[in-house]
């Protein structure tokens, strides 16, 4: 698939297959968001991937917005450390939406869907995943073959609503 391809039809899923990713492609797609520009290429990010049906099962009831993850065939957990102020929390977010982003594509360029999630139990995220103290997993991104293909144009506001030059 050709970038802009990829970039014009990729859209949110949230209703999988029941269908197993393979692990090369799972692997791609971590090493996709490794892959990704950082603040000072500090790459403050590690990665816990989970295929297993019942791990999934309770990373879908970590909050209100993580049940899709349920019916996913894998997620991946974003860790980060804490950060020490507001300033270096900001970096690492800003960080960790370029890395999902190439994450999401390097799967949509296999076929497969995702969507990110918002885990509300840190505490509980930890122990299930065993990460370090210092760490946190504010989100995850659950994974799997479309059930059915999005269709290819979105709801998006239309460029010449939202493209100004030099001046709005």
């Amino acid at each position: 698939m050709e970038t802009w391809e990829a970039i014009r039809t990729l859209r949110a899923v949230r209703r999988y297959q029941d269908r197993p990713i393979p692990a090369d492609d799972l692997e791609l797609i971590v090493d996709a968001g490794r892959r990704a520009p950082s603040s000072m290429n500090l790459q403050r990010w590690a990665f816990v991937v989970s295929t297993d049906r019942a791990t999934l099962g309770v990373l879908g009831s970590l909050g209100p917005y993580t049940r899709h993850v349920r019916r996913a065939a894998a997620a991946i957990a974003l860790l980060t450390p804490e950060g020490r102020d507001e300033e270096e929390r900001g970096s690492i977010a800003f960080d960790l939406g370029q890395c999902m982003q190439n994450m999401l594509l390097a799967a949509w360029d296999r076929g497969i869907g995702g969507s990110h999630a918002c885990p509300a139990d840190p505490y509980l995220a930890r122990e299930l995943l065993g990460y370090p103290e210092g760490w946190r997993c504010d989100y995850l991104l659950a994974l799997g073959y479309p059930a059915r293909r999005p269709s290819r144009e979105g709801r998006r506001k239309p460029l010449e609503e939202v493209l100004h030059r030099e001046r709005w």
